[in-house]
């Protein structure tokens, strides 16, 4: 035991020795050493330190909100002017001349959708007036009650801005009313029984047509629109009414749209009385 305790005495003795026996100016280097080791172990535990922390998943949390856009398609026909339109002839030269009602209706059109616009008359007994006060005895045989109702006219203040490419004869009713006697079915009102089926390719629209092809765009009179607005644009229509009965009253401008005469033919006449028919504008979407 005592041996080993001299020897680690000696061992420490040495060492001891070994810093006293150097010089001044390499125990201040060494010093400088030790200190530089030092502050390099701790920079690294504390960028150890960091690198952990950095590392380290972040807490998150979380809300979401969705958002429902409900584009309803819009088609709406606004109408300006009387409901009844009365045509009285009670003066021969009414007759001969007929009656003209002008700028009596506004057809005015707001769609976010494409659209066509066609007029269609029709009555209660389908294609003819209906007639509801007889005048007279009525008892002539030659005195009819069934007039047609092609013998109303239409005139459109512009022209149908996408047509049918090949109607019968006339795409719409923007052609200026006629001497009468005429039978060119150029303002002729389309007649049908059933008043919301699309007039054929070979009738009028007022604006659009038939087929996808022929139609409007969406728009409104409200808004400008190909450098118009209002009742210069395409999504306003101005209509004027005629009617013609003749002398005697065959109403002698009845006519289809390829210009096949609907007048009574003589001896028969209109038989005095009240008649009536409606006019139905119908604004739809465009389809195939």
């Amino acid at each position: 035991m005592p041996l080993i305790t001299r020897g680690i005495a000696q061992e420490g003795y040495a060492n001891m020795k070994l810093f006293t026996n150097l010089s001044r100016t390499e125990n201040k280097t060494l010093k400088q050493l030790t200190t530089m080791k030092k502050t390099t172990l701790m920079l690294a535990i504390l960028g150890g330190l960091c690198f952990t922390q950095g590392v380290r998943a972040q807490l998150v949390d979380e809300q979401n909100v969705t958002i429902t856009m409900d584009l309803q398609p819009i088609l709406q026909l606004d109408m300006n002017g009387p409901q009844n339109i009365d045509f009285i002839f009670d003066d021969v030269s009414d007759y001969v001349g007929g009656i003209t009602k002008y700028g009596v209706t506004q057809l005015k059109v707001s769609s976010t959708v494409a659209w066509d616009l066609y007029a269609v008359g029709f009555s209660s007994s389908g294609t003819n007036w209906d007639n509801q006060v007889i005048y007279g005895v009525g008892s002539d045989p030659n005195a009819v009650t069934t007039i047609p109702c092609t013998a109303l006219e239409l005139r459109q203040d512009k022209v149908n801005p996408n047509p049918n490419p090949a109607p019968a004869l006339f795409a719409d009713y923007n052609g200026a009313f006629l001497t009468s006697p005429v039978t060119s079915g150029q303002n002729n009102i389309f007649v049908s029984a059933t008043p919301y089926t699309r007039p054929a390719a070979t009738e009028k629209y007022i604006a659009g047509g038939t087929t996808s092809a022929e139609f409007v765009a969406g728009g409104s009179y409200l808004v400008t629109q190909g450098g118009n607005v209002g009742a210069g644009s395409n999504y306003w229509y101005t209509i004027d009414y005629r009617i013609v009965p003749g002398l005697p009253a065959v109403f002698p401008n009845a006519a289809l749209n390829n210009g096949t005469s609907n007048a009574l033919v003589a001896p028969q006449y209109a038989q005095p009385g009240v008649y009536t028919m409606n006019v139905k504008y119908v604004l739809v979407e465009n389809e195939l």
